[in-house]
């Protein structure tokens, strides 16, 4: 009897663009790109570091499967080059996973609340932009549909005390993640976002243990922070070729957070 199913579950061969990715989220999501056989382009800020993840994917990969870009993702000029830089590599982008971030804690009426807002939206909110604005037409004609994954957070569907640019901004990727869906729907490109909770990551390296303990004790129902790579799954499922009626979805990997009352 043959297969019911018709839908590919493989990303090899498609060739993925995933920013700051060279630590956290971003570096697991390259590496489980590159496990399923795709070809990843890390892009970070740091030359060592994107360097370490390339040579990481490198050895267990080849040389073939991976190249490396740093890049201030603000810079629009720079966003221009790196694209063209991947189409003349591998002649097309299939996957852009929108991951770099930031967040700088300041209450709203601190001396340098101005200079930590502008900075946060231009890095989590207008960057994303620049990036599908420059990937787009590869995206449109990728043979089996483009994919488009921003990265959120749950503070994009809820809120904390004095992150409000980080907040605002992550608020700013799920409005453009749904209207964006809605847009590039009939055009062959799909755009969906992921919401991660508390999750083991530098950005959270600063937390004492016994806080995140304490946290998720009485937060996550599922008693613990999560890990990068749990995160970076849910990603790789929206770039999948049989994710292709999966279209301005916003995934909560939260451990059951936002779904806990008490």
């Amino acid at each position: 009897m043959s297969r019911l199913s018709v839908g590919s579950r493989s990303v090899a061969g498609k060739v993925v663009i995933v920013t700051g990715a060279a630590s956290g989220m971003g570096r697991a999501t390259a590496h489980l790109f590159a496990d399923e056989g795709a070809r990843v382009v890390v892009v970070d800020l740091a030359q060592g570091a994107v360097d370490r993840v390339v040579s990481e994917i490198s050895a267990v990969h080849g040389g073939e499967s991976v190249i490396g870009a740093v890049l201030d993702v603000t810079d629009v000029a720079g966003i221009g080059a790196l694209v063209a830089s991947v189409v003349d590599r591998w002649s097309t982008i299939d996957v852009l996973v929108n991951n770099a971030g930031i967040s700088i804690g300041l209450p709203i009426d601190h001396v340098n609340h101005p200079e930590a807002w502008d900075r946060t939206i231009a890095v989590n909110l207008t960057s994303h932009v620049h990036m599908i604005r420059a990937c787009l037409p590869y995206l449109k004609a990728s043979a089996t549909g483009g994919r488009i994954v921003n990265i959120a957070s749950t503070e994009g569907l809820g809120a904390s005390a004095m992150i409000s640019p980080y907040t605002a901004a992550k608020h700013g990727v799920v409005g453009l993640t749904r209207s964006l869906a809605v847009e590039l729907g009939a055009q062959n490109v799909t755009v969906n976002c992921v919401c991660p909770g508390p999750i083991n990551t530098g950005m959270t390296s600063t937390i004492p243990d016994e806080a995140k303990m304490k946290f998720a004790r009485r937060r996550v129902p599922m008693r613990r922070y999560g890990e990068p790579e749990e995160v970076a799954h849910g990603t790789l499922n929206f770039a999948l070729p049989a994710s292709s009626f999966m279209n301005g979805v916003i995934m909560q990997i939260d451990g059951g957070m936002l779904c806990q009352n008490t």
